[in-house]
């Protein structure tokens, strides 16, 4: 699993152009100088080990809100698809790219090969700057929630 180089912690958080539910657009820098912003990538709607992380951050959700973030779930999958999961398990925070692997090459996570983005998290504050990063070695893997959490908590 080889992906382009990832952005480091410390550095400015590459602008995204994500449509969400609803057909709704948001951009980064609509959350720059107001919330922190936590972007959640996973590979493929509809694959097993998604079907397991993406209710884990649902059920925390409040948390990551009572430390005044915003998540934001990811895949290069068509809105279309990304509505449909939403849809399905009632999901209120899946986004598209505007280009099908733009924010997930942005980020350093896109992988070529397999025409989609490996597993990660990236923690965005609001001054627009990378706070943390984990990106899982194999797409088996699953970001902690916890790690993030407390990430978020020392930013908040």
């Amino acid at each position: 699993m080889q992906a382009t180089v990832s952005i480091e912690v410390g550095q400015d958080a590459p602008d995204y152009k994500l449509k969400g539910p609803g057909g709704q657009f948001v951009t980064l820098s609509e959350y720059r100088g107001k919330k922190n912003v936590v972007l959640v990538f996973f590979p493929l709607a509809f694959s097993p080990v998604c079907s397991h992380q993406l209710p884990s951050i649902e059920k925390q959700m409040d948390r990551f809100r009572g430390l005044d973030a915003e998540v934001f779930g990811i895949s290069v999958d068509s809105h279309y698809a990304n509505e449909g999961v939403r849809q399905a398990a009632r999901r209120a925070s899946l986004y598209s790219p505007t280009s099908r692997a733009e924010t997930s090459q942005a980020y350093g996570i896109f992988l070529p090969e397999r025409l989609y983005s490996g597993r990660a998290v990236f923690l965005i504050d609001r001054r627009g700057k990378i706070a943390y990063k984990d990106i899982s070695p194999t797409l088996g893997d699953v970001p902690s929630n916890e790690a993030v959490l407390q990430a978020l908590t020392s930013v908040s």
